[in-house]
């Protein structure tokens, strides 16, 4: 680990970002929080220390909690008696929330690690989300376009991935693919947000068969991750844009009627 890190003061300040945020934190936000600030430098062995200080620390009661968007425990649902389940079925009960919406609204994210903070944004909304988690497969383009279809509305992507040519090309890659969206709103990252945002960037891989065209359009040849965008700025992002194709007065509508048969199970029970 490279010294003159102040692992005190950065666990501090580490604190402090995290439960800045009403949202939960993926370790790799957090990083790059501190990164952009100047306490930590962009290298592995930083993100290796961050990882294993912050363990510590929780284990020892001192640092909040983080996100981890890979492990969980797995157990079947089971019920005390029918009651019990009657109960949970009206709890968890809701009708298509995007029910007579004037589109067909897909929350796109290069990275799956996001979709939980998505999922934590936008779930009452009922919107679905598309996890790339890097180049589509065909497999998964043709449930997207037949999902798309089956809809009869207007569909609209909002996405957002990498910095990087890479990160460009699997949006393009799977447009082309799909080619089911009648519209398209990137909301990150783009080269004004890693500007305004102060991002941290680390050298693009020269290797990138698609690097000369991402140097000739920008100028240089970045890599900046879309996890280095701090989570309310992100969540802003594709709020604004939920707002331009998303009917409230509808969804409210929707609303009521679930309510409605939600409280006719409960009756049932």
């Amino acid at each position: 680990m490279r010294r003159g890190i102040d692992w005190e003061y950065v666990l501090q300040q580490a604190a402090e970002i995290v439960e800045s945020y009403d949202t939960p934190v993926t370790l790799r936000q957090l990083f790059y929080r501190l990164v952009s600030i100047g306490l930590i430098p962009n290298t592995i062995p930083a993100y290796k220390g961050l990882s294993l200080r912050t363990a510590e620390a929780r284990r020892a009661g001192t640092f909040p909690a983080l996100m981890d968007r890979t492990r969980r425990i797995h157990r079947d649902l089971t019920f005390e008696d029918p009651g019990e389940a009657r109960r949970w079925l009206s709890a968890v009960y809701r009708r298509d929330r995007t029910e007579g919406q004037p589109y067909s609204i897909y929350l796109g994210v290069e990275k799956a690690g996001i979709v939980e903070q998505l999922r934590d944004w936008f779930g009452d909304y009922g919107i679905p989300i598309l996890a790339l988690g890097g180049y589509a497969s065909q497999t998964f383009c043709d449930e997207v376009v037949e999902d798309a279809m089956s809809r009869d509305r207007p569909a609209v992507l909002i996405y957002a991935g990498d910095f990087d040519p890479s990160g460009e090309d699997i949006e393009r890659d799977f447009l082309e693919r799909t080619n089911c969206f009648c519209e398209v709103v990137r909301v990150a990252l783009t080269a004004e947000q890693v500007e305004e945002y102060d991002l941290p960037p680390q050298p693009g891989k020269t290797s990138d068969s698609r690097a000369a065209g991402f140097k000739a359009k920008y100028g240089r040849l970045v890599q900046v991750e879309l996890d280095a965008l701090p989570p309310d700025v992100l969540r802003s992002l594709y709020h604004q844009a939920v707002s331009r194709y998303f009917d409230m007065s509808v969804f409210e509508d929707v609303l009521n009627r679930e309510e409605k048969e939600r409280e006719a199970l409960i009756g049932s029970a």
